[in-house]
């Protein structure tokens, strides 16, 4: 499996906006990133048309291309690799990559399926169904919005913040706390883990990440079709 190449100044960072917050504490210096809108996952065809064309831009300027994404509702598959190999972490979504392992993820789930997670990336960032029922709430009225929020959010039963160890908490913290009591959910902070972002920014690409070549593109397959040691 490829390991991550030197210099830095020749691999780029494309992350989502939740996601660059846990990784800008531990970017190698000289390596370049870009951010993209968290908005992007509402459509997971523009998502992938968007990153695509992010990775065709660049062609030619970096010999690798770390992709700050899971499948995120698929929008990865699809996406091709010019001139330039890509990495992508072999996870469904961000919250494996903060808690540290898609195995680490698998448990809290198995755990307590009815949660739902934050971040500093996310609260910051918001779009979450905390903003969308104070939107919907100015937009719509109450009735509408706790309508809205139930058909969202009817089978949580708790909210989690995630700590990575990447940055001050307690800002983060106070607001996850009031945000669980005005929602009727139970708080809760979840020691999360950088160990992941680290191997995607400094290696090994071990068999936690789908590697792709020039000219190959990311399938299902390469996702899914692998053996035990992911956690």
């Amino acid at each position: 499996m490829p390991q991550n190449p030197l210099p830095y100044s020749r691999t780029l960072v494309m992350a989502c906006a939740t996601v660059i917050e846990e990784m800008l504490p531990i970017l190698p210096e000289g390596m370049q990133h870009q951010v993209f809108d968290f908005g992007l996952h509402v459509n997971p065809n523009r998502l992938r048309s968007t990153l695509q064309e992010a990775i065709d831009a660049v062609r030619g300027q970096f010999d690798t291309i770390i992709l700050g994404y899971g499948l995120c509702s698929q929008a990865i598959l699809g996406i091709q690799a010019n001139d330039c190999r890509l990495v992508a972490p072999r996870v469904d979504d961000c919250i494996a990559m903060f808690l540290g392992s898609r195995g680490a993820y698998t448990a809290q789930c198995q755990a307590e399926p009815g949660t739902y997670y934050l971040t500093k990336g996310w609260i910051e960032v918001g779009g979450t169904p905390f903003t969308d029922y104070e939107y919907s709430l100015q937009r719509y009225g109450k009735e509408r919005a706790e309508m809205i929020y139930k058909m969202m959010m009817g089978n949580y039963r708790r909210l989690a913040l995630i700590n990575t160890g990447q940055y001050e908490l307690e800002k983060y913290r106070e607001y996850t706390r009031r945000t669980a009591e005005k929602f009727g959910l139970r708080f809760e902070e979840i020691e999360g883990s950088d160990a992941l972002l680290r191997k995607m920014l400094l290696g090994p690409w071990d068999e936690a990440f789908v590697v792709i070549e020039a000219g190959e593109t990311f399938t299902m397959r390469q996702f899914y079709d692998f053996g035990e040691g992911d956690a």
